[in-house]
């Protein structure tokens, strides 16, 4: 068997190339995607990076809705939380903060849904997952589709793709290129 025949068969494991640029990044077509790219894909993609938060924020703020992706983090935090006094601190926390009928950011959750009082006193690190669901699956079957056609999501993709097209970042996949043609 030739080299190219046994590649073909699957007798030898494939051969990945990385091609880096002169600050030895990846520079690769298989690069991962990264902000307004990977936010696109799926609210938690949007959810795992600070930056994408911050905008989701400053978009749910002017929906009158920041509430939704505060609580979400917040129990996010609660399921990290150690101890049982922690607990019960952080827990009511989001209770007071989110649940209760008198709370300042209330979230619109299903009535049956909600949580008394009494639960708070032996708290656990997922006693808050079934109203976590709720709001994300809102926020993902509503104001997340809104959010990739806000001013706030298309601006900040305008910016990034600018800076991507910047001198500077064409001179680094010029200097990258080179490297790789010689």
């Amino acid at each position: 068997l030739s080299w190219s025949e046994a590649l073909l068969l699957g007798v030898f494991p494939p051969i990945r190339l990385e091609i880096n640029d002169s600050e030895g990044h990846p520079s690769s077509s298989h690069q991962t995607l990264k902000g307004t790219s990977k936010w696109a894909t799926s609210l938690e993609n949007l959810l795992e990076d600070p930056e994408g938060v911050k905008r989701f924020r400053e978009f749910l703020k002017k929906e009158f809705s920041e509430e939704n992706v505060l609580f979400w983090l917040a129990c996010e935090e609660f399921k990290k939380t150690q101890g049982k006094k922690q607990m019960q601190e952080k827990a009511k926390e989001i209770y007071m903060t989110f649940l209760s009928s008198k709370a300042s950011s209330q979230v619109n959750v299903e009535g049956q849904s909600r949580l008394s009082e009494t639960i708070l006193e032996t708290p656990h690190p997922l006693m808050f997952q079934k109203l976590q669901d709720q709001i994300f699956n809102l926020m993902k079957y509503d104001s997340y589709s809104r959010f990739l056609k806000s001013d706030i999501f298309l601006n900040h993709k305008k910016s990034e793709e600018q800076e991507e097209n910047s001198p500077e970042a064409q001179t680094a996949a010029k200097r990258a290129s080179r490297i790789y043609n010689t």
